[in-house]
């Protein structure tokens, strides 16, 4: 039809489309080492450099950050992507978790795999890698063996962020006294120097944690005999379990308590029962994540809760758009895990490493 109604305007689009097509068959016809060889390798730090290099306290002021942002839609994180392996002969059980995330303004951006739960070979139960990129030229900055020795410093700094934001008093207790549980005192220290903390964890390592966290940070650790004993002490509370089943019971809470969970990371996970919940001032980290993976999926489930009666997201309360702690509530702040929080704990080690 073009041809026919306006010959010139045919034939010149015809010069275009043949100069695209040329254009394309140049660029296609390349050396293939020109295209793929030009950037320079990414560089690689392994578990120890990392350990030696980063802590908790650096993260914290970049990842409040990325929440701040997160709040304001200037981040794009995508939904984690979870992969099972299941129980064979020649492999499993385990989970995966991909994540990733880009702070607008930010030099890199960052992808994680991880993976945990991998207690059949004997050896550690899991891994990691994150993948720092360069956001002008979309090249590998460096590539980090962390084996989640980065993701639990992300997740500490969200829960000292929580402490600041939403605890009250000075008891701090921790259900759970793994790797997470010790990121997060280590956390409520750089946040709140003087605390002192409780701890029980059921799988009885809560004697050794008080002790070791007691000498490492220069605060008091008591070891209690139960749960109950634990939360009627504390004023605020980690709890960074399996999360196969609830940790607390409303009853056992003081009127004013913050519960900061981070154990619920997958649709099977709970710690939190949904009286609770629904009793709270609930903050999420992303509610899109939390209503599907984290504690408010229970309380959707059971009817409890929507995600009308979530109070505000992490970074409305970092960026001043929601007051946080307001006098003696419930208040539960649950931590999923965010892509945001991996970008910037990648662009904090990329700064400090790379």
């Amino acid at each position: 039809q073009l041809r026919k109604r306006a010959p010139f305007a045919y034939i010149h689009a015809s010069k275009m489309m043949l100069a695209r097509l040329s254009r394309t068959i140049a660029q296609r016809a390349r050396p293939l080492t020109a295209r793929t060889f030009a950037a320079p390798a990414p560089k690689m730090f392994d578990y120890d450099t990392i350990v030696k290099s980063l802590s908790v306290a650096d993260a914290i002021e970049t990842v409040e950050d990325a929440f701040c942002k997160l709040a304001e839609g200037k981040v794009d994180v995508p939904m984690p992507m979870h992969i099972t392996i299941d129980e064979t002969d020649s492999a499993g059980p385990g989970d995966c978790h991909v994540k990733g995330g880009y702070v607008s303004g930010a030099a890199t951006w960052t992808v994680k795999v991880a993976s945990v739960s991998f207690y059949k070979s004997g050896g550690p139960p899991g891994g990691g890698v994150f993948v720092v990129m360069n956001a002008v030229t979309g090249q590998p900055c460096g590539i980090f063996q962390e084996n989640r020795f980065m993701t639990d410093l992300r997740t500490g700094a969200a829960g000292g962020i929580a402490l600041k934001h939403f605890g009250k008093g000075d008891t701090i207790g921790f259900i759970g006294c793994g790797a997470i549980g010790r990121v997060m005192a280590r956390a409520a220290k750089a946040v709140q120097p003087d605390f002192k903390g409780v701890c029980y964890a059921p799988d009885g390592s809560h004697e050794t944690f008080a002790a070791e966290m007691s000498a490492e940070l220069g605060v008091p650790f008591t070891a209690m005999s139960s749960a109950e004993e634990m939360c009627g002490a504390s004023d605020v509370i980690y709890t960074q379990t399996p999360g196969s089943t609830t940790c607390v019971e409303k009853s056992w809470l003081k009127p004013h308590a913050t519960i900061i969970c981070s154990g619920s990371d997958q649709p099977t996970k709970q710690e939190i029962p949904t009286d609770v919940l629904k009793a709270s001032k609930y903050v999420s980290d992303l509610t899109k994540q939390t209503s599907k993976v984290g504690e408010l999926r229970s309380a959707i489930a059971d009817g409890s809760m929507t995600e009308a009666d979530v109070y505000a997201e992490i970074g409305e309360v970092c960026n001043g758009s929601k007051p946080g702690r307001e006098g003696d509530e419930l208040i539960v702040v649950d931590l999923t895990g965010t892509g945001a929080q991996d970008a910037a704990i990648g662009q904090v080690a990329w700064e400090k490493m790379g």
